[in-house]
C-alpha cells in the first residue's frame, strides 16, 4: 500500500492557476480559454454539488499540497476563482511541523 500511495505523490505537480484552470476545464470538457477566475461552477460549467465535490477530490490528487476540506466547505467555493483562491492561500501559508 505504501508503494501506491508514494506513486500517487509522484505523480502530483504544483499548482498555478492556469494549470487549475486546464484541470478542470478537461475535467469538464471544455477549452480551456473558457475557464476564467468568474466562471461559476454550477451556472457555468453545469456541476451540481456532487460534480463539484468529484472535481475538488481529483484536484487534491492531482496537485502538491492542496486540501480543500481541512479549513473550508465545498459550500464556500461557488467560483473556479474561489478554488484558486484557496489554492494559493495554501501555498502561500507556513508548512506547520509539530514538536514531535
Amino acid at each position: 500500500m505504501g508503494e501506491a500511495m508514494d506513486a500517487r505523490v509522484a505523480s502530483q505537480r504544483y499548482a498555478d492557476a492556469d494549470k487549475v484552470r486546464s484541470f478542470i476545464a478537461e475535467y469538464v470538457g471544455i477549452d480551456a480559454k473558457e475557464v476564467t477566475d468568474e466562471t461559476h461552477l454550477t451556472d457555468d460549467l453545469g456541476l451540481d454539488w456532487l460534480d463539484q465535490l468529484e472535481l475538488m477530490v481529483l484536484i487534491e490528487d492531482e496537485f502538491v499540497g492542496v486540501d480543500f476540506f481541512a479549513n473550508t466547505t465545498a459550500t464556500q467555493i461557488e467560483l473556479v476563482g474561489d478554488l484558486i483562491r484557496l489554492i494559493e492561500h495554501r501555498n502561500a501559508a507556513p508548512v506547520r511541523r509539530s514538536a514531535a
